[in-house]
């Protein structure tokens, strides 16, 4: 990314951090680190003050900071990044400056209050996550291609399936295209097949695909460090009246959340979205997650799509919407889809068809019609 866009977010950032009355704010989780600096190492942490940016590092990543870190002074040493700072003498008695409450342990803030006894340490949360909610164009370009390279793969990777293969098979084949194609797998493939496909989080195993099984099918790509997420359910062998009818009210409560997520509507009103149509079918205690989540440098980011979120969507964000029913012995359905969400409607990244018509019959006539999803 462009050293133009670092400059922008750290405008942004000085602006809320004056809005709070702070001077400044030390900023700790690697995520966060990286959003603001462009770093991507391992260990970094930054000081922002009103007129002065620091990035604090060790040895190990005096190349790669120089490469990746503009328009911050470069503090490198093999000390604590507190006994750097305090060396430099940066933060003058009496300042209020912000930490991460969020991610700063017990111990590591008692580290920080001692070290600097005479600074105003201010808990701050998720003021570095709310401006990356927002996506810019280079973001929106990244999550593009992180979608694309998820779709082709799922073109690659279905045909595979068959009765006796494994899940564990079919996950490595989606981990090593990730990796060929792009940054790698956002997170370990979800490949989980029968009573397993109930388990939102099932990890894959050695279990085979057999006829009569649901495959949940959760796994994506990774590029220039943004994710994707994507989710497809397709049957082995044959559907069932019980498979086809499980499916459809998933299908159908998804495309509810599809045809009504627009900037202004609240969280919490667009997991009723979803919610609301699986419960008014009888499913509503099968349903055991939220609607979805924001997308970025992390998997799961701000914000939440949940009956309890107090976050109301906004213009470019891109987040998730992935309904699901899971029965306990039988199986489960998830839908999942990347969007982004815009002034009066949304923009659906994903092309992989959702269409009961091409996913939920035998795996040979998925892979056969496969179409754009429209």
């Amino acid at each position: 990314m462009s050293e133009n866009i670092y400059s922008r977010r750290l405008t942004q950032l000085k602006a809320v951090l004056s809005n709070q009355k702070l001077d400044g704010i030390y900023i700790t989780n690697l995520t966060n680190v990286r959003y603001i600096s462009g770093f991507t190492g391992s260990s970094g942490s930054c000081l922002i003050t009103m007129d002065k940016e620091y990035f604090f590092t060790d040895g190990r990543y005096l190349t790669q900071s120089k490469n990746e870190v503009k328009g911050f002074r470069c503090v490198i040493g093999n000390d604590s990044h507190l006994k750097m700072m305090a060396k430099e003498n940066l933060m003058s008695d009496g300042i209020s400056i912000g930490f991460e409450s969020d991610f700063v342990s017990v111990n590591l803030f008692e580290s920080i209050k001692n070290s600097f006894p005479k600074v105003k340490w201010e808990k701050t949360s998720r003021i570095i996550e709310t401006l990356a909610a927002v996506k810019d164009e280079t973001e929106l370009d990244a999550l593009r291609t992180a979608v694309e390279i998820t779709d082709q793969v799922y073109t690659e990777v279905l045909p595979m399936i068959k009765v006796g293969v494994t899940e564990k098979e079919i996950a490595n084949e989606l981990s090593f295209r990730y990796r060929a194609y792009g940054d790698g797998e956002a997170y370990s493939p979800i490949v989980a097949t029968g009573p397993n496909s109930a388990l939102p989080h099932a990890v894959s195993g050695d279990r085979p695909f057999a006829k009569g099984d649901f495959i949940v099918i959760d796994a994506a790509a990774k590029y220039a460090g943004y994710h994707a997420d994507m989710t497809r359910t397709p049957v082995v062998g044959e559907a069932t009246d019980r498979h086809r009818e499980i499916y459809e009210i998933v299908r159908e409560a998804q495309q509810k959340g599809l045809n009504g997520v627009k900037a202004g509507l609240a969280c919490k009103e667009a997991d009723a979205l979803t919610r609301t149509h699986i419960e008014a079918a009888g499913y509503g205690e099968y349903y055991i997650h939220s609607t979805g989540h924001g997308l970025g440098l992390e998997i799961h980011t701000m914000p939440r799509l949940s009956a309890m979120s107090t976050d109301t969507l906004q213009e470019n964000y891109v987040v998730t919407i992935e309904p699901g029913i899971y029965i306990p012995e039988f199986g489960g359905v998830r839908i999942e889809d990347d969007v982004m969400i815009q002034k009066d409607g949304c923009e659906v990244l994903n092309q992989t068809t959702r269409h009961r018509s091409n996913i939920c019959f035998s795996v040979p006539s998925y892979f056969s019609l496969i179409t754009k999803a429209s």
